[in-house]
């Protein structure tokens, strides 16, 4: 399935665009999408030209999508040599149109990745959430999402943490370099509306929490924000890094995705039943036992990389069971049953590195499931939840063993799309393959002298 982009592109809203844009001082837009891996791909375009690309398309290489993370060309994907490397549209989405403080004069857009002015690419992860979007709505549900990240600042000569030590919440610690207060200055300023922020469980590592929203306006949200903290961090002499786990002796880095559904007609939040006595409805238990049976067929898009692997090591603050528990950070799925309208789950098994728009689409796909199969939920992890793996299925401990039950999952494939999901796994065995062929320097340590 398929469905429309963007609406038409009629002269007065095109006109509307461009002149919001002057009308800031804006001499170049940058045209933005995320690629397979949630990496910002752009063009800048000088202002003088946007109106002639925000109405028919910013022409860009149609293969995007079938590069791997070092960029490498995937024939297998059928997205290059096989279509003699055409290109695609670059087709702006004029809600998401933002200035870009840490660049005077630029703005951005974000982008439909399309064949044409009418004919998205089906294997674009924005596309992806979308259908899956559509098809919650066409359930009777809107989708609150949020999206908490923690990343590593670093050095970019050494690569080592700005600051030593484990200080989780440490208020010296919180903002304790200058750079801190310009990101959150910076981010405040493109229109992310900053919660909280502090230190987290490593050296050098920080999360910077904001505001949760409605379906694809919150995924683009987590975009931005990864995108800005990247530039603006890299602009003033840091290195910011998403990557699952930088360093073997320290703690990961997880993207934790806090969903909810709304009733479309009354605007209720219905996760929520006061007449149960944790506060939980028929639907949310459904929805976290569609995640939990789809838990293996999630997980390459939750945890796209072979790094990603490293992090779920006992013991952590990630789950690597597929089990469930209210406030329970040893769990798969951790519900925050707050007895209100913020009753919600935390599916917290998603890496930081993971790209937001897949790693939402396969955790709402997975839980919509649970409920058109009424599925009744499972005992919840009770006591140490590290000591009940026995109870519960493990997640995979491979990115290969990820893929497999990606390919496994034939209903998780038919919601995510059987091209999208084509594509993925061509690209991501590529990158695989290139990952087993790699001599690591633990193997050249134990045993280059010795044997």
């Amino acid at each position: 399935m398929t469905i429309a982009i963007n609406p038409p592109r009629t002269y007065d809203r095109v006109a509307k665009f461009v002149e919001q844009l002057r009308s800031q001082q804006i001499k170049q837009v940058r045209f933005e999408f995320a690629d397979m891996h949630g990496v910002s791909r752009s063009k800048l375009v000088p202002i003088d030209a946007v109106e002639g690309f925000a109405r028919k398309g910013l022409n860009f290489y149609g293969g995007m999508m079938g590069l791997d993370t070092a960029s490498t060309v995937v024939q297998e994907t059928g997205l290059h040599q096989d279509i003699n490397y055409r290109d695609g549209l670059l087709m702006p989405d004029f809600d998401t149109v933002a200035s870009l403080p840490w660049l005077p004069g630029v703005a951005r857009v974000i982008c439909d990745f399309q064949w044409s002015e009418t004919e998205p690419v089906p294997h674009a992860p924005r596309q992806v959430l979308k259908r899956v979007l559509q098809r919650a709505a066409e359930m009777g549900f809107d989708v609150m999402i949020g999206q908490e990240l923690e990343f590593y600042l670093l050095d970019p000569a050494t690569r080592q943490p700005v600051f030593q030590g484990v200080h989780a919440f440490n208020t010296l610690r919180n903002q304790c370099l200058p750079i801190i207060d310009e990101l959150l200055e910076h981010l405040i300023a493109a229109g992310i509306d900053l919660i909280d922020h502090g230190c987290e469980y490593g050296p050098g590592q920080l999360e910077i929490n904001y505001g949760p929203a409605i379906g694809l306006a919150a995924v683009d949200k987590t975009f931005t924000f990864k995108q800005a903290v990247k530039e603006i961090c890299q602009r003033s002499g840091y290195l910011a890094t998403f990557m699952s786990r930088p360093f073997s002796d320290q703690t990961g880095c997880g993207c934790h995705v806090h969903i909810c559904l709304i009733d479309r007609q009354t605007g209720q939040n219905i996760f929520l039943n006061l007449d149960d006595p944790d506060g939980l409805s028929i639907t949310i238990k459904s929805f976290i036992q569609g995640i939990l049976d789809h838990g293996a067929g999630m997980m390459p898009l939750i945890a796209p990389t072979p790094n990603c692997y490293r992090r779920y090591l006992p013991p952590t603050f990630v789950s690597i069971y597929r089990g469930w528990g209210i406030q329970d950070r040893t769990a798969m799925v951790r519900v925050k049953a707050c007895k209100d309208e913020n009753t919600r789950i935390e599916m917290r098994a998603a890496s930081s590195i993971s790209n937001p728009y897949l790693s939402a689409a396969a955790t709402i796909a997975a839980g919509l499931m649970g409920i058109q199969q009424q599925l009744p939920l499972q005992a919840p992890i009770e006591g140490r939840g590290l000591d009940q793996g026995h109870a519960y299925p493990r997640l995979p401990e491979t990115l290969d063993e990820a893929l497999a039950g990606l390919a496994g999952d034939r209903a998780m494939v038919e919601w995510l799309g059987e091209e999208f999901v084509r594509v993925f796994t061509a690209v991501k065995r590529s990158e695989l393959s290139r990952f087993k062929a790699h001599v690591s320097d633990w193997e050249k340590d134990e045993y280059m002298e010795v044997y």
